[in-house]
């Protein structure tokens, strides 16, 4: 009873209060949907809702960190959940993160003629397990938030029911999704295994009396005082496999161009940007955390997995000619960059803590520059989302600058091209690279950076040169930019980006005081 006691008193619901009250915004929205008339729910108020609801917690989150309760690390839930300065950074990524997605979502769902209050709720409450993932401590609660947003991301990918392309996606991602998932259980139940008995299979137990088998601090001194225990070692390679699906890091990517070809464009961008970003979060923590113990095991592991992703991200991007086939291989590539960073971060040990924040500078980068492209990509008019060719934005910088100068810019800082954000990020991860001299990998980031420009440059092209003359009338397709209407929230949003992606590509503020 006593203990009973001590336990529920470390339940410490207010440490997660961003991530209820999400979740209560989400129920909400779906109980508005659920009892309004069907035309009710197919109009704006519940994107509307949405998108306030989760700016006006972005900002209180942010007013409340920086202002009202501000704390350093601490813990709740038995330890289960850790929170602080690096948790607060990720639930801001997450928050905002949604709000893009609900913004590109609202207009996205209105030419579709499709459901606003499912959509909004599963977006959020993907968001609220995204938050909770990343301050994860312990492999039951890590395990649960995993499926908790994976849970959400399958209905959402299928969600266009109205494109055989998207229903195929859903399955795909079922089915890859449920294979990352069973790979990610089976690692976590072979170190559990050996945790709860150890002399069972050869190891060592560590000396922490009334542990918990799945925490991070009991897996970690196990690891630590079993460095050569096979079995061990094998769950820890299953666990990191699960985590490359979930990042697209090859040769685990095999979902991620036919999922992201199939998949509405607002989930396009969240699967690029959100679902990524847990992963590589929660990879740091693993490999900084319970994992440090074996890094010498790991380091070459993660060196060829992070060489071998550029290069085959950027090589398969120059073959695609669907822009959002292109997008998620390139964003493959993407992956092999963070990875390098990854492993910086284990190199410099006790001052892993700069390669952690150029992780998250490009995350933020990475973010802005992608909704730039899927916000301006979600403005054309097709008959099927998935069919976008760069042929489709010819001559757009004549007929659309504001359209034009966003997309030039979100496409030049994917691509690394100064003065913008996108190249202060990649020249932070060749200097964290180069500092803890993981000279490969670096050789591979250099090869793969001039290689996305073949791919990235064409698309360019096609946005600033007129289009070809048609000399047949009859045979002139139809101008996919004349439906642009109710972009106001939408256009606005890709402006402030590419501001940013400007600024920080001249002025990176504290970011620029640790190079």
């Amino acid at each position: 009873m006593e203990d009973f006691l001590i336990f529920s008193e470390d339940n410490l619901w207010s440490e997660i209060w961003p991530e209820l009250t999400l979740a209560l915004g989400a129920v909400v929205i779906l109980l508005v949907g659920l009892f309004s008339s069907k035309e009710k729910n197919k109009s704006n108020a519940c994107g509307t809702f949405a998108v306030l609801f989760q700016i006006c917690l972005l900002v209180y989150h942010l007013l409340d960190y920086l202002l009202i309760n501000h704390t350093f690390e601490r813990s709740s839930f038995s330890g289960m959940l850790r929170h602080g300065f690096q948790g607060d950074v990720m639930r801001t990524f997450f928050l905002l993160s949604s709000i893009c997605v609900s913004i590109l979502g609202n207009r996205f769902l209105k030419v579709q003629n499709l459901r606003f209050g499912e959509f909004h709720h599963l977006t959020m409450l993907a968001t609220a397990g995204l938050m909770i993932l990343c301050q994860s401590t312990n492999f039951i609660v890590l395990f649960v938030a995993l499926e908790t947003v994976a849970l959400a991301f399958y209905p959402l990918v299928a969600y266009n029911r109205n494109s055989t392309k998207s229903l195929e996606a859903g399955i795909k991602y079922l089915i890859f999704g449920a294979l990352s998932s069973a790979l990610l259980l089976l690692g976590i139940v072979m170190l559990y295994g050996v945790g709860a008995n150890p002399a069972a299979w050869g190891a060592v137990s560590p000396d922490l009396t009334g542990a918990d088998f799945l925490s991070f601090d009991y897996i970690g001194l196990l690891l630590e005082t079993n460095q050569d225990n096979l079995l061990l070692k094998s769950g820890v390679v299953l666990i990191l496999a699960g985590i490359a699906f979930k990042i697209g890091a090859a040769p685990f990517q095999i979902w991620v161009a036919d999922v992201y070809h199939g998949s509405p464009i607002p989930i396009t961008a969240y699967l690029a940007v959100s679902s990524k970003a847990a992963g590589f979060f929660l990879l740091l923590n693993l490999v900084n955390g319970p994992f440090e113990g074996i890094s010498e095991f790991l380091l070459p592991l993660l060196g060829f997995v992070a060489t071998f992703t550029i290069l085959f991200g950027n090589l398969a991007a120059c073959a695609q000619s669907k822009l959002k086939r292109m997008l998620g291989l390139s964003g493959v590539a993407h992956a092999g960059y963070l990875l390098v960073a990854v492993m910086a971060s284990m190199h410099f040990a006790g001052d892993g803590d700069r390669a952690v924040w150029v992780v998250f500078f490009y995350l933020f980068i990475y973010l802005f520059a992608s909704f730039i492209v899927f916000g301006i990509m979600g403005l054309v008019s097709l008959s099927d989302d998935s069919d976008h060719e760069a042929e489709h934005y010819e001559g757009l910088l004549r007929k659309h600058p504001w359209a034009a100068i966003c997309l030039l810019i979100g496409i030049g800082s994917l691509a690394g091209v100064p003065p913008l954000g996108g190249f202060i990020a990649k020249l932070m991860l060749f200097n964290v690279a180069f500092e803890a001299k993981l000279y490969v990998s670096l050789v591979a980031m250099v090869i793969g950076v001039v290689v996305s420009i073949y791919y990235y440059f064409g698309w360019i092209c096609e946005i600033c040169f007129e289009p070809k003359p048609h000399f047949d009338d009859d045979e002139k397709p139809e101008d996919p930019w004349t439906k642009m209407q109710d972009i106001g929230l939408l256009k606005w949003t890709v402006l402030l980006f590419a501001f940013i992606s400007l600024v920080f590509g001249l002025w990176q503020g504290p970011f620029g005081d640790a190079f």
